[in-house]
């Protein structure tokens, strides 16, 4: 069998095709004319070797993004790994929103940065970012691309449901920050939570579902707005005034997301689409007299 029969048997002609360019030019630097012109054929031997491993993983359902160890995103290529998420065109929109509502220099709070794209991406743009996690893992991976492209980023591990679970019992400390003090704000707080049910799993493809981690994808049934509420009350504690939230959501929740935030005060929320038309993005305001001490 050829190489790109190995994924014609399990994606299909169509996306074996794409699989197969993509490779060829993000690991060996051939574009899709090089392909249709044959110069894929001439690789050296050492490159063939490799290109055979790579495609089996990719056709034993690996992501391709994490045998190649890398993504692009925002015009400029991250690590990625297995603890963290892989980085989709749809994030790139909201670095776009941020640009557009929060002018250059301002500081950002990116919750849940995974990567670091979005943190790096903003640093690297003229933002001041401050990035959380609650995964060392992830750290790790965001730390080691803010080094590789010459970011300066700060990352804090954190986990952003701690202050909620406080503020249920009542203790003293609740929704401080573990570092910087209590006084501290930012000019917008953005996020790309974990926001899949886990009913949703079983439409979930293999690639997705068996090699990304759960703990950047998935949350109750029961509670599928629990990040969008832990993060909203957060802001109202840690925004300055007047001060902005950008939030990737599930397509099935952002009418709910934009009814939460207009309930704890937030104005101007608006709801945005994609770049394939589907809700997908909530933004809000803090209004000037609804942050919290």
């Amino acid at each position: 069998m050829n190489l790109l029969g190995l994924l014609r048997q399990r994606y299909g002609a169509g996306e074996a095709r794409a699989l197969y360019e993509y490779v060829m030019r993000r690991r060996f630097g051939l574009s899709r004319t090089d392909v249709i012109l044959g110069k894929d054929t001439t690789l050296s031997a050492n490159d063939k070797a490799e290109l055979q491993i790579i495609l089996e993983r990719v056709a034993n359902g690996e992501p391709v993004q994490y045998v190649l160890g890398s993504e692009e995103f925002c015009g400029r290529v991250f690590g990625v790994a297995p603890g963290v998420l892989v980085p989709r065109p749809e994030t790139e929109v909201l670095v776009g929103l941020v640009r557009e509502g929060v002018a250059c220099g301002c500081s950002v709070l990116d919750v849940g940065t995974g990567s670091g794209c979005i943190a790096v991406t903003l640093a690297l743009e003229g933002y001041r970012v401050t990035a959380l996690d609650v995964s060392d893992e992830a750290l790790g991976v965001a730390a080691r691309n803010a080094a590789a492209l010459g970011a300066e980023v700060e990352l804090v591990r954190h986990d952003i449901l701690l202050p909620c679970v406080r503020e249920a019992g009542g203790g003293a400390g609740a929704g401080c920050l573990p570092w910087g003090g209590a006084g501290r704000r930012f000019d917008a707080v953005v996020s790309n939570p974990p926001y899949v049910c886990r009913s949703e799993a079983a439409a979930m493809e293999d690639n997705v579902l068996l090699y990304e981690p759960h703990l950047a994808l998935f949350v109750p049934d029961d509670d599928p707005l629990l990040f969008y509420r832990a993060i909203a009350g957060f802001g109202l504690r840690h925004l300055a005034p007047g001060g902005r939230v950008f939030f990737e959501a599930n397509v099935r929740f952002c009418a709910q997301v934009g009814e939460l935030l207009r309930s704890r005060g937030y104005e101007d929320v608006r709801v945005r689409l994609d770049q394939f038309g589907r809700e997908r993005f909530v933004t809000g305001r803090l209004g000037r007299g609804c942050g919290g001490g």
